[in-house]
């Protein structure tokens, strides 16, 4: 089924992005520099994410910790009717330093045509296209399954790609397609392919970068699948989001994904492949509560890792198999969508061996804001 769904997503890629592909840069190309005279715009702008997290292994000592998750600084603006540019940076924990998020030059003719170069996230699943500070859960990227393919910086990867939006009848049609750097993501300086369609059958999604919910401003059912191949290893992706508007300013969602990583990205390096699967449901309660709103939040995920490489010599003994399942629960405070809340959160990770089991609980806070300082679209 899985194999089924690629196999016609690349046959929607060049049925549909090859041609618009063309005509597009054929317009953009032929366009008259006078008409190209346009004010640039700047929109400047921050996000924090900070959370207290307390961990309890199974066997072992527990800890108490106050992270920034991040920190991020963004720049972006429309240089001429048809070309801008975004730079975004983030805060590496590790490092303690600022490093390149997105560094991204844009041509863009029409919704049909959009052509992408610099560093940014390549097509993958919708969980990678809409980050941490998207999402609709706060423990993001713990799973084993969601947004396993390989990369710079937090998903980032250096290369170039076609997007574009379509309808087809009653569906909306977002077609991603480019290539990357394979030796800076993996250590293999083979290119990196990567591609994703996606289809919203009710209200659609603008843009290249995804949401994990609307909270409330979109009715969505969309179904997306994408997949990377190098030197044929591949990981693909199917996700899947439905968010439906309840009582008058409340939301109903339900977000899944299946994984499957052959020998390209994955959670544990120890492994040369792992799949898995998760599914999430929250609630947006519509009745203000002071100044916010509260949503429930539960998650769901099994993931497998196999196809252990060796302990040690070539011919010695391998990794063992094992499983990896997580639960999580959300209470979230929706001050102002993804500009304004705080999320507490607690999450239960077991394994069937290898790894020792593990419980975290923890609050979370997220603000942002931005301002265009220049021009007027």
């Amino acid at each position: 089924m899985l194999m089924r769904f690629i196999r016609t997503v690349r046959v929607l890629i060049f049925q549909r992005c090859v041609p618009a592909f063309l005509v597009g840069f054929l317009m953009f190309a032929a366009a008259p520099l006078g008409a190209q005279t346009f004010e640039p715009t700047l929109t400047v702008g921050a996000g924090i994410r900070g959370s207290y997290q307390h961990t309890e292994p199974a066997s072992g000592t527990s800890l108490d910790q106050f992270s920034l998750n991040d920190l991020r600084l963004y720049f972006s603006g429309d240089i001429t009717k048809n070309i801008s540019a975004m730079v975004n940076t983030d805060y590496n924990s590790t490092t303690n330093t600022m490093e390149v998020l997105d560094a991204v030059g844009e041509f863009h003719s029409s919704p049909m045509f959009n052509v992408w170069f610099g560093r940014f996230l390549p097509p993958s699943d919708r969980a990678n296209l809409y980050g941490p500070f998207y999402a609709n859960e706060w423990a993001v990227y713990t799973d084993g399954i969601q947004d396993g393919y390989p990369f710079i910086f937090q998903g980032r990867d250096n290369g170039a790609a076609y997007w574009g939006d379509f309808k087809a009848g009653v569906a909306k049609i977002k077609v991603s397609l480019g290539a990357f750097d394979g030796g800076s993501a993996t250590g293999n300086n083979t290119v990196l392919g990567a591609a994703r369609v996606q289809i919203d059958f009710w209200d659609p999604e603008g843009g290249y970068y995804l949401n994990g919910t609307y909270y409330g401003d979109k009715n969505l059912l969309a179904i997306g699948g994408a997949t990377q191949v190098q030197g044929g290893k591949t990981a693909s992706t199917v996700d899947f989001l439905l968010e439906k508007k309840v009582l008058n300013g409340g939301a109903f969602t339900i977000e899944s994904e299946y994984s499957n990583y052959n020998r390209l990205g994955g959670y544990d390096g120890n492994y040369a492949k792992s799949q898995g699967a998760y599914g999430l449901v929250s609630f947006l309660f519509p009745e203000k509560i002071g100044i916010g709103k509260v949503e429930i939040l539960g998650k769901y995920a099994g993931a497998q890792f196999t196809h252990g490489l060796p302990l040690g010599s070539l011919t010695g003994p391998v990794h063992p198999n094992y499983r990896q399942k997580t639960t999580e629960v959300d209470l979230s405070y929706i001050i102002k969508q993804f500009d304004a809340r705080v999320i507490a959160y607690g999450k239960n990770t077991t394994f069937n061996g290898v790894q020792t089991n593990f419980w975290d609980a923890g609050v979370g806070l997220q603000f942002q804001l931005s301002k265009q300082i220049l021009g007027v679209k």
